[in-house]
């Protein structure tokens, strides 16, 4: 692999409607697009792998496509982790350094932040993140570097984001079969509070709700840091199977009038609005009995797809809402909510958010790359274009910390001269 190859980061968001394979490159400190591969998903259910032949094929499709575009061979990449079986946890532990004062240094932080994820978890758990909240020295709070600092006690509130181990591996092993080497698995809802959130809106207090196909994944941020984690069984597709229930109609046809004509408020909706729809009869008869297959239209108020959608859309925030106060952040959420991910499109969405969480509410879009073609600046790549910045940020950090070790090596052995 050459200089120019090494400087490629990819990573791979397999989601249930869609498998997204996005390249970036890193040049002068600068992450710049170089490519992107998208395939409609195979072998996933409710954001889960069901079946891994299909499910590695649409991967390998979706590289594959990237790897033309960013003119490079793709070896390896980071994955994005979620579905509800992904879960938060937060705990608190540290150590005593003994009765004289001493300067904290790299060691200690670490032997802190092991105290503190010793927590029982079940054995088919795995932990995806380490996340410190802030570190307590000497009953002082706040704190979120401690390094250099002087103490005799150094305390951690961390954040575990753990998933089902079983589950993980099974995205692995898919990206493996497309012939990647997984580098490293992200937590979909931390990628996409990368893309979209400001350093304000972490300050302050923010929930990140990313609506997926099948699932919406939760982030919460308080004074900087993460707060709350949690994945609710709600997404995008649950609107559109109501639809197609209610309206007799094939799934496909319930996405496209979601799309153009649905709306989560009904008093939004002029109640003389008609739409044309096509009844699928294979469905049947109201009554339930076949009809032969064959296509008719009528026409149906408007005001009857909103019927359908607002109940499933306060079905979804008074869950997000028990959610957080279950959490305990509930109250922390001063900069308001933030919906990305493709169902937050959905008009209306916005009214019931703010009218259930009292909070603010706004739709994110992903900060866009250098050279990035403006139609993956929408929500739904939220989640990739964040696994990217993300990634990028981990490896200056690992890079910096690295440095600052040979830099005290150097002097050590300098001064034995």
């Amino acid at each position: 692999m050459n200089a120019r190859q090494e400087n490629l980061i990819t990573v791979v968001d397999a989601g249930s409607s869609k498998i997204c394979v996005l390249v970036a490159e890193l040049q002068d400190g600068v992450l710049r697009y170089r490519g992107h591969g998208i395939e409609a998903a195979r072998g996933m259910r409710k954001g889960l792998i069901a079946e891994l032949g299909p499910a590695a094929e649409a991967i390998n499709k979706a590289a594959l496509t990237a790897e033309r575009m960013a003119r490079g061979s793709i070896e390896t990449a980071v994955v994005g982790i979620g579905g509800t079986h992904v879960r938060g946890v937060n705990s608190r532990g540290g150590i005593s350094m003994g009765s004289r004062m001493r300067e904290i240094t790299r060691e200690e932080v670490r032997a802190a932040v092991d105290r503190a994820r010793s927590v029982a978890l079940p054995p088919d758990r795995e932990v995806l993140h380490l996340l410190p909240q802030e570190f307590i020295l000497d009953d002082q709070a706040g704190i979120h570097d401690p390094i250099g600092m002087v103490g005799n006690k150094l305390e951690v509130n961390l954040h575990l984001s753990t998933c089902s181990g079983g589950a993980a591996q099974s995205v692995v092993t898919c990206a493996n079969r497309a012939g990647l080497e997984v580098a490293d698995t992200i937590y979909e809802g931390i990628a996409a509070a990368e893309s979209v959130l400001s350093a304000d809106e972490r300050e302050l207090g923010v929930c990140v709700a990313d609506i997926g196909s099948s699932t919406t994944e939760l982030a919460v941020f308080f004074e900087g840091s993460i707060a709350h984690t949690a994945v609710l069984p709600i997404g995008g597709d649950h609107f559109t199977n109501d639809l197609a229930v209610g309206l007799h109609v094939s799934v496909e046809e319930a996405e496209d009038l979601k799309r153009v004509y649905g709306n989560c408020v009904v008093t939004s909706v002029p109640q003389r609005n008609e739409i044309e729809v096509g009844g699928n009869l294979a469905f049947g008869s109201l009554g339930g009995s076949p009809a032969g297959g064959g296509q008719a239209t009528r026409l149906v108020r408007q005001r009857f797809l909103a019927e359908i959608l607002e109940p499933r859309a306060r079905e979804l925030f008074t869950m997000l809402r028990d959610n957080l106060r279950q959490g305990g952040v509930l109250e922390a959420l001063g900069a308001g909510c933030v919906l990305t991910g493709g169902g937050a499109l959905l008009t209306g969405l916005l009214d019931n958010a703010e009218s259930l969480l009292r909070v603010p509410t706004r739709v994110g879009s992903p900060v866009p790359l250098s050279r990035m073609p403006a139609e993956l600046a929408r929500p739904e790549f939220s989640v990739a274009i964040g696994m990217l910045l993300y990634t990028h940020r981990t490896q200056v950090r690992r890079a910096n910390e690295e440095q600052g070790l040979r830099a005290k090596l150097k002097a050590i052995f300098a001064g034995s001269y």
